[in-house]
């Protein structure tokens, strides 16, 4: 999601800053297909070794696009909040938008990432286990006095909640009492973007594609209805009868 909102963001021609404070299990570089391009890492910022805008990785074909990735071999006492709210501050000097990529939990991590945030994104998924860990993030994102809270929720299946085998929005609602700005198809196209370290917002021809420019809009202050995905079974219907 943090890959896919940068490159919206970067695509619409804002200047954006992606940074990974999973220290230790960084993964937006292989997301974003630079993992072969980083020299410094966000430890080495915060410690005082280089400047940031010598750690930044501009992406190939998006420039405006910066990642800021952190280290695989340190943890996450590596980083304090502290250190990041003074990297972020400079960061909001010169870019028009800073996203932090935050690590699952509610660990130290967690509460290093969130300090230096104005809002909030919180993705989950329409499954119980996922919608309670998401309202227990919540809770503490509130105690930190983090107010602006978005909800997105990922890996819809159509057909599973036209079933009630999959929780559906409303019920997902009534649980987090979010403002949702993204609701996320469970498609092939993502695990292939990913796998080839390209975002699935570059192929608009996939509805989880559109969903995200959609969740892009969202941000950028424009009201957009959300998608009507076709449900699994009248897709593979369409697909077969017209051939493709």
């Amino acid at each position: 999601t943090s890959a896919n909102i940068g490159m919206g963001l970067a695509m619409r021609g804002n200047s954006v800053v992606l940074i990974d404070t999973d220290t230790g299990l960084r993964n937006l570089d292989l997301l974003l297909g630079l993992e072969n391009r980083i020299l410094y890492d966000l430890v080495d910022v915060t410690e005082g070794r280089v400047p940031y805008r010598k750690a930044l990785v501009a992406h190939k074909k998006y420039e405006k696009l910066l990642l800021l990735p952190t280290s695989q071999i340190r943890d996450k006492s590596a980083i304090n909040p502290a250190q990041l709210m003074v990297l972020c501050d400079e960061l909001r000097k010169n870019y028009d938008y800073v996203i932090i990529d935050c690590p699952a939990g509610i660990e130290q991590g967690f509460k290093t990432a969130i300090a230096a945030a104005d809002m909030a994104i919180v993705v989950t998924m329409p499954e119980i286990a996922a919608v309670r860990d998401a309202d227990k993030i919540i809770g503490e994102l509130l105690r930190s006095e983090k107010n602006d809270i978005r909800l997105i929720v990922n890996r819809i299946r159509p057909s599973m909640v036209d079933q009630g085998e999959m929780m559906n929005m409303e019920e997902i609602q009534k649980h987090l009492e979010l403002k949702c700005i993204g609701q996320i198809p469970d498609e092939q196209s993502v695990i292939t973007a990913a796998n080839i370290g390209e975002p699935v917002i570059l192929n608009q021809d996939s509805y989880a594609g559109k969903a995200y420019a959609n969740i892009v809009g969202r941000i950028c202050g424009e009201e957009i209805p959300f998608l009507v995905v076709p449900k699994d079974g009248l897709l593979k219907r369409l697909k077969k009868a017209f051939g493709f």
